[in-house]
């Protein structure tokens, strides 16, 4: 039986719905306190990877509500909707296009609101709640509105339903403080809010969200070329095409030739190289796992010329976007100098232009979700702890760069200075950066599987030979297996684990 991850996750203390004293609010989600050890892990190694890509990218932190006129230049306004579908007989609406996935189970992004009422009258499919006739397919724009200050000065503004623009507002002035030089990578993670008609699957899609962007400036001149693309050349990327969808066929190429036989520029190849990096290598995803699934010329945004989303294969959902990789061209910088009346140009040696864009955008919470499911696991073993056999455990197989807490303390017993030492051994590894948790209660055994279920690689056991030779038992989360360690050497143990070394 597949394992409940909404069910664990409450159970152990890493997410549930936001408000739920009040019943909740469908698509708002509160991060307990695990989820949110992870959540900021996830972030910090996706800081860590993409900022070090090249030395002029740079974190910022624009505000997350921002001005009407932001959202008419980068066409929110006029653009930002989601067709909807309504009851004829009870009035309940529904996100058109998810019906269909949910019915016909393909993807139908992009398509018309004329095309999907006629493929619902097609497939005679009724509202989920009453069976009643879906007869009009209608448009909702998904931003949220403010009003800022009072009175005759009260302004319109709106919730960002994306990092981006913050980026893009803040661009010149970034430009110009950091030397004249490009390419120039603004990243930001930050929360994004979409009024979603039908939020579902927990933080796949929900309506106050993470996004980990990075938006990269550059000179439209060089997309042809990349100074490291010699470093990834020969990488096999896992590629969806559009041409293979009817045989649902993933190829595998490598860069060089992606670029020589689809005609991809190398710029845009050298970051889809690494966007598979970081998922294969620092995620440990299973390759088979992971795909970059192209987007028709319907699919995607008109102003995007390249566009691949990555995609997860989650358990009891199938694979799922989690980030995409898009070639904005001109569009944003070209809408703000259109709306502001100031002009985007920048001059670099005399040459002047409107930089390009390119997007690398994830959902945190998605990915957060992602791996969840991705490493739950449940075994049937029969494995004999201190004389206690337990024979089912779940155990949470994270990588150890995005593990809750890094290791669990336990005294074999809460007496006989055992706590004492166990509490000492706490003490020296929290001060040396290690993330460690206490733990007394219950036998060995039951410790164990509480931390192999929330994903804790280490068990460090003090007992009473501890206190005859100071060492102590680490056992590992994966293989079950143990090691005596002299205390004098754990710290360097442990680094040396967490640097991929095994016990």
């Amino acid at each position: 039986m597949a394992i409940d991850i909404e069910d664990l996750a409450k159970r152990r203390g890493f997410f549930w719905r936001s408000s739920e004293l009040y019943g909740g609010i469908s698509g708002f989600y509160d991060y307990a306190h695990l989820g949110f050890m992870v959540k900021k892990k996830w972030e910090n190694q996706w800081r860590n990877f993409f900022i070090r890509l090249d030395e002029n990218y740079y974190e910022i932190q624009p505000c997350q509500t921002m001005t009407e006129e932001v959202f008419q230049a980068s066409g929110h306004l006029a653009s930002f909707v989601d067709p909807i579908a309504k009851c004829k007989k009870c009035g309940f609406s529904e996100r058109a296009d998810h019906i269909l996935e949910d019915r016909l189970h393909e993807t139908f992004e992009g398509i018309s609101s004329e095309d999907i009422l006629k493929l619902i009258k097609k497939h005679n499919i009724r509202c989920s709640k009453c069976k009643g006739e879906l007869s009009e397919v209608g448009e909702l724009n998904l931003m949220f509105p403010v009003k800022v200050g009072t009175g005759k000065d009260a302004r319109q503004c709106y919730l960002s339903p994306e990092t981006a623009q913050g980026a893009y507002v803040n661009f010149l002035q970034e430009f110009h403080i950091l030397r004249r030089k490009l390419p120039l990578g603004l990243a930001i993670i930050g929360k994004a809010f979409r009024n979603e008609i039908s939020p579902r699957n927990a933080l796949i899609r929900m309506r106050e969200f993470t996004q980990a962007e990075l938006q990269i400036f550059f000179d439209p001149d060089t997309i042809n070329e990349h100074p490291k693309f010699d470093e990834i050349k020969n990488t096999k990327l896992r590629l969806f095409l559009v041409k293979n969808r009817g045989q649902n066929k993933i190829m595998e190429m490598p860069a060089i030739e992606v670029v020589e036989k689809i005609k991809i520029p190398k710029f845009y190849v050298y970051h889809l190289a690494k966007i598979q990096e970081f998922y294969t290598n620092i995620m440990e995803i299973p390759p088979e796992k992971f795909r970059f699934r192209e987007l028709s010329e319907e699919e995607r945004a008109f102003y995007n010329k390249y566009h691949f989303d990555i995609e997860l294969d989650i358990p009891d959902i199938g694979f799922k976007e989690v980030a995409g990789l898009h070639y904005r061209t001109d569009h944003d910088l070209a809408g703000h100098e259109k709306i502001s009346k100031q002009s985007q140009n920048i001059n670099i040696e005399g040459k002047k232009f409107i930089p390009h864009v390119l997007e690398i955008s994830m959902g945190v919470d998605r990915n957060v979700f992602a791996i969840l499911s991705m490493f739950c696991d449940e075994e049937k073993t029969t494995v004999e702890i201190n004389e206690q056999n337990d024979s089912d455990r779940i155990v949470l197989r994270f990588p150890r760069r995005i593990s809750t807490f890094d290791s669990g303390i336990f005294p074999l017993l809460k007496k006989q200075g055992l706590d004492e030492k166990a509490k000492q051994v706490k003490n020296m590894l929290s001060d040396e950066g290690f993330s460690v948790f206490y733990d007394e209660a219950g036998s060995i055994g039951r410790r164990y599987r509480r931390i192999d279920e929330i994903g804790v690689p280490l068990g460090i056991t003090i007992d009473h030979q501890t206190l005859e030779d100071s060492t102590v038992t680490i056992r590992d989360r994966d293989t079950m297996k143990q090691v005596r360690v002299e205390i004098k050497n754990l710290v360097s143990k442990l680094r040396n684990y967490f640097k991929g070394e095994s016990l």
